[in-house]
C-alpha cells in the first residue's frame, strides 16, 4: 500500500516539470472546419486495420503494435510478456483477442475479423480495461455490467463536498469550464456529492489539465483519435486530457445521440462525464449505452448516465438523499488520508511552479 502511494506522488511530483498544452476547441458543429469532416478516419491506431483477417499461425508487420495496445489496456499481462512483442499471430495474441471480444460483447472468434477492429480503432479512454474487471472473460452478467477499482476506492465519508481546479497554464475559457462544470452536475445528481470549482489548485480535492505526448504519469498520449483521457481512482484527483485532440465544447443538442455524421472532433462534455466516473471509483463498463463504456466514434455525444452507470455509482455512494445518511458497505478508503495529503503537498509546489 505505501508503495503504491509513494508511486503516486512520483507521478505527481513529475508533473511539476511537464508543461501543459493548449488544445484546440470549437464552440459548436458549424466552426468545425470541413478538413476535420472529411479526415474523420483518422486515428492513431489506423493502422491495425490492415491486420484484417490474421488468426493463429500468421506472421504480419504490425502484430507486434497490437499486442502492445492489448497489453496497455490489460489484456495482456505484465508477467507475460516483455514489450519485445513479435508479429507473430500467438496464443497469447489470441487469448487477448477472444477477452476484448468478450468484453465488447463481440462474437468470440480469437481472429481479426473486421467487427473485432472497427472496435480496436475507435477513440478510447486511456484507462486499462481489465484492472478494472469489466468483464475479464467472465461470463457476462445479465443486468449490471459496471465494474470498480481493484479494492473499490471512493471518496471517504468526511469528503462529500469535493472541489476541482484547472491547470492554470492551459487558459481555459469560461466556456470550457463550464463543460466541466455541466458534467461533474450529472454525477452530483444522482449521489450525495457535491462539486465545486476552485481558481486554485492548491487544496484542490480534483486537478484537471490538457496534455500532449509523454506528461509524467507513465501514459503518454498518442495524438489524434487515440486516447482521449485518463483519470486517476480516488482519492488521487489527476484528470488529464490529450491536448492535440480536436475538442467540441457546445452544449448544443443535447438529447442527439450523433453530432455529426462523421467527424475528427471529440464531444469534450462526454469525454468529462466518463473521466468523472473514475475519478470517482468506477471501472468500465461493456453496456454500449452507458458512460463508463470505455469507446466513443468522433461525431458521437453521450453524456446522459444509463441505469448501468447510476446502479454502479449508488452502489459506492448511495443516492443523492438517502446516501447523504448512509453508504453501500465494502467500499475501500485506499489510504485516503495520505493520498490526500501528498496531493495537496504537489498542488502546492505546483502553484509555485507556475
Amino acid at each position: 500500500m505505501r508503495f503504491l502511494q509513494l508511486l503516486t506522488l512520483l507521478s505527481l511530483l513529475l508533473l511539476v516539470i511537464v508543461p501543459p498544452t493548449s488544445a484546440t476547441f470549437y464552440t459548436n458543429v458549424s466552426s468545425i472546419p470541413p478538413s476535420h469532416l472529411l479526415n474523420a478516419t483518422r486515428s492513431a491506431w489506423e493502422t491495425f486495420s490492415k491486420l484484417a483477417g490474421c488468426h493463429v499461425g500468421d506472421k504480419a508487420e504490425g502484430l507486434s503494435k497490437l499486442k502492445q495496445y492489448f497489453r496497455r489496456f490489460g489484456y495482456i499481462s505484465s508477467s507475460v510478456a516483455d514489450n519485445n512483442f513479435t508479429d507473430d499471430f500467438d496464443d497469447v495474441l489470441k487469448s487477448a483477442i477472444t477477452t476484448y471480444q468478450n468484453n465488447f460483447n463481440l462474437k468470440s472468434t480469437g481472429k481479426l475479423d473486421a467487427p473485432t477492429l472497427q472496435q480496436i480503432v475507435k477513440p478510447r479512454c486511456g484507462n486499462p480495461d481489465i484492472i478494472s474487471d469489466m468483464n475479464a472473460g467472465k461470463k457476462l452478467r445479465t443486468v449490471a455490467r459496471y465494474s470498480f477499482f481493484p479494492g473499490k476506492p471512493k471518496w471517504p465519508k468526511k469528503n462529500r463536498e469535493l472541489t476541482y481546479a484547472f491547470v492554470p497554464r492551459n487558459n481555459l475559457t469560461e466556456e470550457v469550464k463550464n463543460v466541466f462544470a455541466r458534467a461533474f452536475t450529472r454525477w452530483a445528481d444522482v449521489t450525495p456529492l457535491n462539486f465545486t470549482r476552485s481558481e486554485s489548485v492548491v487544496g484542490a480535492d480534483i486537478v484537471i489539465g490538457f496534455f500532449a505526448g509523454e506528461h509524467g504519469d507513465g501514459e503518454p498520449f498518442d495524438g489524434p483519435m487515440g486516447t482521449l483521457a485518463h483519470a486517476s481512482s480516488p482519492p488521487t484527483g489527476m484528470f488529464h486530457l490529450d491536448g492535440e485532440e480536436d475538442w467540441l465544447i457546445s452544449g448544443e443538442d443535447v438529447n442527439r445521440r450523433k453530432i455529426l455524421p462523421v467527424t475528427s472532433v471529440v464531444d469534450l462534455e462526454s469525454v468529462a462525464v466518463h473521466e468523472i466516473g473514475h475519478l470517482l471509483g468506477l471501472g468500465h463498463s461493456s453496456v454500449e449505452d452507458a458512460i463508463m463504456y470505455p469507446a466513443i466514434a468522433g461525431g458521437d455525444r453521450k453524456v446522459e448516465l444509463a441505469k448501468d452507470d447510476i446502479e454502479g455509482i449508488q452502489r459506492l455512494y448511495g443516492d443523492g438523499s438517502s446516501g447523504r445518511r448512509s453508504e453501500t458497505s465494502g467500499g475501500d478508503e485506499f489510504g485516503g488520508g495520505l493520498v490526500f495529503r501528498l496531493s495537496l503537498i504537489v498542488t502546492c509546489m505546483l502553484l509555485v511552479c507556475w
